[in-house]
């Protein structure tokens, strides 16, 4: 959303693959330990927005003792305000670091991963503040099917039981006055020996909550955050084709039964992809051995 310029920034609410929110740092000394440096870089580069990632590694054996960082924006507005203002600097350590924003190969496409619940729940409290939204659940159901298999007849072979539960809820954006509806289905495998009931309370506690959270992330995939140039912020909707804005529990009885018989589990996880990124400038080299 640019009109002669950078006018506005949209926000997704999706890991960032974009090479214009990714910065490389390098030349940071090897006093330091990872964990202490990588406390460092946070501290810094949170000052210019929200933090998806901060990821420190050690230099190449090839090059001298040291390390370098890859850091992780959700704005590009963001990024390039870090860059901008960091590079050449001391920041932290005795030595001047270097920092370049990351640009990408056309040729390269990556899919676009969703936030998980805790991650969208940060987004929204840094752009919305933690009382400019809420989630309301509308539907929490148990899809288990274990009383019908313990009436199973005996001879029948056992087949392993689950514990699954389907949520639907809304998120609402009442300042916006925009609400953003999300199914969540989780499913969670039970032994043929249970340690007792405790154990399964403890186990259905926590196939609910997982269900909750995927629904949460689901209502926050539809929404996208518009930063003005004036640093005011707005809210697009954008319901996905499959998805029915449904308001009423009653609306969403069919939503249920669609998801309980197409519902597949999504054991898919963010990766690094690092090798089809080069940086502005100079391309980056590890620092060579005196």
């Amino acid at each position: 959303m640019r009109n002669g310029g950078r006018m506005a920034e949209l926000v997704f609410f999706a890991v960032p693959t974009e090479s214009d929110k990714t910065l490389l740092v390098w030349e940071l000394s090897s006093g330091p330990t990872a964990e202490d440096l990588h406390h460092s870089l946070f501290t810094v580069f949170s000052q210019f927005g929200l933090l998806y990632s901060v990821r420190v590694f050690p230099n190449a054996a090839v090059a001298r003792p040291g390390f370098y960082a890859i850091i992780k924006f959700y704005s590009a507005r963001d990024a390039h305000r870090a860059q901008k203002a960091c590079h050449g600097k001391h920041l932290f350590q005795n030595s001047p670091v270097k920092v370049r924003l990351g640009t990408r190969h056309k040729a390269v496409q990556h899919q676009c991963l969703a936030l998980n619940s805790s991650q969208c729940q940060e987004l929204a409290n840094y752009y919305f503040g933690f009382n400019g939204w809420s989630k309301r659940i509308i539907k929490l159901q148990d899809l288990s099917d274990l009383e019908e298999r313990e009436n199973e007849d005996a001879a029948v072979p056992f087949q392993k039981q689950s514990l699954k539960f389907f949520c639907a809820l809304e998120v609402v954006l009442p300042f916006f006055e925009c609400r953003s509806p999300g199914v969540g289905m989780a499913e969670k495998p039970l032994e043929k020996l249970e340690e007792g009931p405790l154990s399964f309370l403890m186990k259905r506690k926590t196939t609910q909550k997982l269900a909750i959270q995927k629904a949460v992330s689901d209502a926050f995939q539809k929404l996208v955050i518009v930063v003005l140039e004036s640093g005011k912020i707005a809210v697009e909707y954008r319901p996905c084709e499959e998805i029915t804005d449904a308001r009423t529990e009653e609306e969403l009885q069919d939503l249920i039964q669609i998801s309980y018989f197409s519902w597949k589990q999504d054991g898919q996880g963010e990766e690094e992809c690092l090798s089809d990124l080069s940086f502005e400038e100079d391309e980056f080299k590890p620092p060579e051995l005196d």
